[in-house]
């Protein structure tokens, strides 16, 4: 009898302590409620980069309403207009309902980049959930919420945010980023094919990633011909041509804007005009910042996990664009999700272990002092969420 009350009560002060898995699926939705009605505010806070507005928004609105300024950009050709169209599209329809007030078009395009950067945190859980199985998704997919940067950056109306989004959704659907490549149909490929495209219509630089992807994706396929002649070139040459309609039309000339942008940035050094870095500072300060607190994370998830494939494409872009002069902080924006899936990897080795160790010890040790995985959630929450809010609310904050 003695035996059987310990037994319980062993029971009911192990079901007391701190979970032993990830969030739920329940709980994850709630923090994400959180975490959305946070990046709400953002939308009242000032212009990170004078982008958001001059490459975007501007030209959107003299797309429909006949009048704006457009930058020397768009004089030299060097801008495609798929991404400003995405917002053209938003106020022609808000101008069709009579609803293009100034409240309106000055914060109806973060929330249409709220919704995109949504898909894009659902198919970053999905990705996750492909790679490494539902537990290192569900630590992935909190990292994501809540490091600091993603919260600054991803709802704002950059290019780079819209890149970012089509870089998670593409790599979903490409076989090569699975665990088991051969077991993932081959007609995914092409939706991956025609989202890395896009990706690059928007932002040129965007083939640094998909040329990493696609070279392995052709060392693990079989129809290695197939993929090339019968993928590759008609689907890319399809996305190229309708781009440049889409720009002959606006332009009023034909422009072939990946090719007048090579030339600015990369063959010009065009782009050093606004200043240079030395060659690390992507790996000493721009990304190490970008990723905060959650670097000693990422870089332990990274090795651990051996997952050599995403720590690749993550250096060999960062090497990339060490290359040139001119650096910014969201020029290397799609590599972030990738890193903290990472994070997400180690945060979960970290709960396993604590789950085996209350397991095998005694649950009265455990009972007084914390778990390691609860503590490095408060540790990067203490640390994430004032950043994220100061530098959304008050950092550089200009009302329109």
């Amino acid at each position: 009898m003695k035996d059987d009350m310990k037994g319980i009560n062993e029971t009911v002060r192990t079901k007391r302590s701190i979970p032993d898995t990830p969030p739920s699926p329940v709980s994850l939705s709630s923090w994400s409620a959180i975490f959305v009605k946070a990046k709400q505010a953002s939308q009242f806070s000032g212009e990170k980069d004078r982008d958001e507005h001059w490459q975007a928004l501007e030209v959107a609105h003299r797309i429909v309403f006949g009048y704006g300024h457009l930058t020397w950009e768009w004089r030299k050709g060097i801008r495609s207009y798929f991404h400003p169209l995405v917002f053209a599209v938003l106020y022609k329809v808000l101008a069709l309902f009579g609803l293009d007030t100034p409240w309106f078009m000055a914060h109806s395009p973060r929330l249409l980049q709220a919704l995109f950067s949504a898909v894009g945190d659902l198919y970053f859980y999905k990705l996750s959930n492909a790679i490494f199985g539902n537990s290192v998704a569900k630590w992935a997919l909190f990292s994501q919420l809540a490091n600091w940067f993603m919260f600054f950056c991803f709802n704002r109306t950059l290019s780079n945010s819209l890149e970012t989004v089509l870089t998670l959704v593409g790599l979903y659907y490409w076989p090569c980023m699975r665990a088991s490549p051969s077991k993932a149909p081959l007609v995914l490929r092409k939706w991956g094919l025609a989202i890395a495209a896009l990706a690059c219509a928007i932002r040129p630089t965007s083939a640094v990633t998909w040329v990493y992807i696609g070279l392995l994706e052709l060392a693990v396929t079989r129809d290695r011909l197939k993929f090339l002649v019968l993928e590759v070139v008609p689907i890319g040459a399809l996305v190229l041509g309708l781009s440049c309609l889409l720009d002959r039309l606006m332009y009023g000339s034909w422009v072939i804007v990946p090719l007048n942008f090579l030339k600015f940035n990369f063959l010009s050094s065009g782009g050093d005009y606004y200043g240079t870095h030395k060659w690390h500072w992507y790996f000493s300060q721009g990304f190490t910042v970008m990723l905060f607190t959650f670097l000693p994370f990422s870089i332990a998830g990274s090795i651990k996990s051996k997952c050599w494939k995403l720590s690749g494409l993550i250096a060999w872009v960062l090497i990339v664009y060490s290359v040139q002069g001119h650096k910014e902080f969201r020029f290397v924006l799609p590599m972030l999700p990738i890193a903290l899936m990472f994070s997400g990897y180690s945060l979960s080795v970290m709960a396993k272990a604590d789950s085996d160790s209350r397991r095998k010890g005694s649950s009265d040790s455990h009972m007084k002092r914390p778990s390691k995985v609860g503590f490095a959630i408060f540790f990067l929450l203490a640390t994430n969420i004032p950043m994220a809010l100061y530098m959304s609310l008050v950092h550089q904050t200009e009302r329109n």
